[in-house]
Order: structure tokens, then sequence, then C-alpha cells
């Protein structure tokens, strides 16, 4: 692995998101000193809070997995997870209603979730859902620690033994029909497929090898935090700074100071110059290449993955809805058709409403609920429009949408929305809070690397870069950075605690 050359001792990490936050710890905890500087007034990123009428809305993820991750980069400054943060583990990790009126509750539970699978679809579904279940839990272990948990410095890097487990086990073939090997009820193999939404690809032409997304939530569960998930990157800031981490918020970086194949210092909005032995950039790569003067060499263009509009609507409260619900339209391949080919918005959305109050009561006022309730829709590249004109149009259809499948009558008392022009004002590719997405020729080592080019001491972090998008790999991206920077390595936790946890 290549790591950076010369002096590391002193840090300086641009951005306080999960992955900035995630490099923090990792480095201090490997003896670096280390700066944190965050264009906003506290940590948090995309994983954001506001405050609204007495609700308190995450305006990022939604969703948390594989939780031995974000432990290990507490673990790596001495700090207790549990400590920090309290998690709650979802049951059912989520509820799938379908156009049909069928019901799915999931269950991370394999004996729990047989039951449910045989009483919705019958018998021999119940036996293809262990078979399965024993997939993903075999493509994960073949996949994680060798494929995703790790640096490449080449596409050479693939060629190991671990490759041809993962070709064996059909990790490189076609999503939709690798699930189908196991599933015939079509809306089973939805419930194991939507996640390839999350990697910005159709499920007819993602990689099999992205059904690890549905082993993280479907084998290893779904948690959530008390006070939300923005609590996740306070508490992670909080541990960095009793480490020894410093912040600098409000601070945005305006130049990379350069001699020669070394970047020096950062000048900063304010006037500052901050001197660095290294630097961890988590701005968006294409913000990341501006601020070092490089065009990165690719004979394709990257290519976007769609992005949202989401609402958050809060009123009275309606315990009908469990914490996370996926509310499938009729149409499927047609839906991912519209998304990533033909730049369109959904004709028969499919939504995601999570309702954070049926966990955590306070995140609004007494004897209220708070939904956030996300359609996917195109990005900018892909299907450019005035969001600023159309997101308060498309937010009250994608509610009456909601209405009539899930909660009638329902008048929100507070509302706010954030469309591709939010994330785009945020210096988002393509206004999208998913970054590139994951084709073939963008994962792995395919994927923008984390050593930039012509650069001796920076290295990138974030969605944009590896492992990818999502709350588990983005958190794995800050680790990574920390290791191309002080050369360390240590084979994670992760594969056996997850294993664990999702047999029980």
């Amino acid at each position: 692995m290549k790591t950076v050359a010369g002096r590391t001792d002193r840090v300086v990490v641009v951005g306080a998101g999960l992955a900035g936050l995630s490099a923090a710890l990792h480095l201090a905890g490997r003896g670096r000193s280390v700066v944190v500087l965050e264009r906003d007034p506290g940590p948090g990123g995309r994983a954001g809070r506001v405050d609204l009428d007495g609700y308190h809305l995450d305006t990022g993820p939604t969703v948390l997995t594989m939780p031995a991750i974000l432990g290990d980069a507490f673990a790596a400054v001495g700090a207790d997870l549990a400590a920090h943060l309290r998690l709650t583990r979802l049951e059912p990790a989520y509820t799938a209603r379908f156009a049909d009126g069928s019901v799915l509750p999931v269950h991370t539970d394999a004996e729990r979730m047989t039951d449910v699978v045989r009483d919705f679809a019958g018998p021999a579904e119940a036996a293809g859902y262990r078979r399965l279940r024993d997939w993903l839990t075999r493509l994960y272990r073949a996949e994680f620690d060798r494929f995703v948990a790790a640096n490449f410095d080449s596409p050479l890097g693939l060629l190991t033994p671990d490759l041809a487990r993962l070709v064996a086990l059909g990790g490189f073939r076609r999503l939709d029909p690798r699930i189908g090997a196991f599933l015939s009820d079509e809306r089973l193999k939805r419930v194991f497929t939507f996640q390839a939404l999350y990697a910005g690809e159709s499920p007819m032409r993602a990689l099999a090898l992205y059904a690890v997304i549905s082993y993280m939530d479907t084998v290893g569960g779904v948690y959530f935090p008390e006070g939300g998930m923005a609590a996740v990157p306070q508490a992670m800031a909080k541990a960095a700074a009793e480490a020894g981490v410093e912040f600098r918020f409000g601070t945005a970086v305006s130049a990379l100071e350069r001699r020669g194949p070394r970047i020096t210092a950062l000048h900063t909005d304010n006037g500052s110059r901050i001197e660095a032995d290294a630097v961890v950039l988590t701005t968006e790569p294409h913000e990341s290449y501006r601020l070092l003067g490089r065009t990165p060499r690719r004979p394709v263009q990257l290519r976007a993955a769609p992005s949202a509009l989401v609402l958050h609507a809060g009123g009275p409260a309606e315990p009908a809805l469990g914490h996370h619900t996926i509310s499938f339209g009729n149409g499927w391949a047609s839906t991912f058709r519209e998304l990533i080919t033909d730049g369109r918005r959904m004709s028969d959305p499919s939504l995601l409403i999570t309702r954070p109050t049926a966990t955590d009561p306070s995140l609004a006022p007494p004897g209220r609920d708070l939904y956030s309730i996300l359609a996917p829709v195109p990005n900018l590249d892909r299907g450019p429009r005035d969001w600023d004109a159309d997101a308060q149009p498309y937010a009250e259809e994608i509610l009456d949408h909601v209405r009539a499948r899930l909660l009638p009558g329902f008048t929100p008392e507070t509302s706010y929305v954030l469309s591709p022009a939010d994330w785009q004002r945020r210096g988002l590719v393509a206004g999208t809070p998913f970054s590139y997405a994951h084709s073939f020729v963008q994962t792995g080592p395919f994927r923008p690397r984390n050593l930039p080019p012509g650069t001796e001491n920076v290295v990138l972090a974030g969605g944009g870069t590896v492992p990818g998008v999502g709350v588990p790999t983005v958190l794995l991206s800050g680790r990574l950075a920390a290791d191309r920077i002080t050369g360390g390595h240590r084979t994670t936790t992760t594969t056996l605690d997850l294993a664990a946890e999702g047999s029980r």
C-alpha cells in the first residue's frame, strides 16, 4: 500500500462530516496532531440538523447500519461508542408496503423472517430466503475486509484468491437475476434489490456484489441513535476533541500553498494560514481537484448517481407507521429507467418514509410526529430543471401519494423541503447527495483514488472516493485515508462482529 511520503506529524483535515471525523479520530489515535477545518458552524456535513418549530430534522442520512465501524472510530482514541451514543436496533428494520396492498415487515432475525416470508409468499420462498441469507453472509465475508475496507494502489490489487471466491459466489453477475436465483416472488425480490439505488444503479444493471448493502440492513441490522442521526457527528466530534483534535468551525479553505509536490499550508477565507505536514480533503472530488490545481485523468467522464427530493413534515401523531417504511409503486424497471436513463421524475413513485419519532419522540413536540419522505429524482446532469420553482409543487405531489397510500388526511403543521438545487448550492456534484454512481468502472480501484496524482501528501476521503457512498463506507473512507498517512493497517473487527449480530 502506497503511503504519504515524508513527515506526517501535523495533519489538517478539511471537513467535519462523517469522513473527516472518522479520519480525525483514527489519526489522533495514531499519535498525529490533527486540526479539522469546517465551513459550517458545527460538525455534521451532510449529516446535518435543522430545528424548526420544535421539530428536530435530520437533513442527511436516516439509516444507520454496521455500527461496529463507527465503534472502531471511537476505539481508535480509546473511547467507547456506548458511552457517547445510545443506539436502538430497529425491529423490524423496516416495513415494505406494495401497490397491491400487501405488507412485509423485514426482520433481521433469521427464524422470525423465515416465518414472515412463509406467511407472505409460501414455503418455497421461505426456503429461498434462507438460501439467500446464507449467500449474502458468504458474499459479505468474501468481499468486505478485502475489497471494501481496503486501499488499492491499482486494479492489479484485485488479483488475489479472494477475488476467485467473489467470482465463484457470482459477485460480478447482475444483481436482479442473482437474487432471482433464490426468490421468484417479485415483491420479495424488490426488498433485496432496491438497495442498488443507494449505489446509483438499477438492480438490472448493478453488480451482484452490491448485495452486500442488502446484507448490511437485512442481516446486520438497522439502528437509530438517540437524538437523531445528527447525534452521530456530534458524538464523534466530542470524542475527537477530548482526544486533542482541534476544531475550527466557520472556516472555509480558499487555497492550498504548495512547495513542489507537497502542500505546506492551507489558506482560509478568514485570512488564516495553517501549516500542515499532510492534508485530508473530504470535499467533493471536483472541489478537491480544484484546490489542488489538477484535473483528474479519466477516459470517460464520471457519472453521478440519482438525486432526491426530501420532504420533512411534522404534524399530529400517527402511530400506524413504524420507523422506516418503503412504499413501492407498481412500476419497477420503469422507475429506474426514468430516473437514470431518461432523466425524468418517477411516474409511479417508490418512496422511503422515515418516522424517527417512532423511536425517539423527543424529536418532535409532545403529541406530534416527524416524517422524512424521500423521493428519488434525476440528478441535474441527467435531468436539469428549475428545482427552486418545482420543489414545493413536487413535494405536494409526493405528499398526496403518501396520503393515498399510508396517511389519509395527514396535514402537516410544519414542513421543510430539500431538493437538488439545495444539494447543488452545497457544492455536491450534479445536485446529488449520493455522489458518483457505483457502476463497474466507478467501483473499487476504478473509483476516484484517495491518493490524487501530482501531490505527495494529500489524501481524499468521503463518498466520492473509495470505498463509496453510504454511512458505513464514508466512515471507512476516513480510516482508509488515515492508513494512507500513517502506513498503519489493522484488521477490522466488523466482519466477525456483524456476522455474529446477524445470526441472532
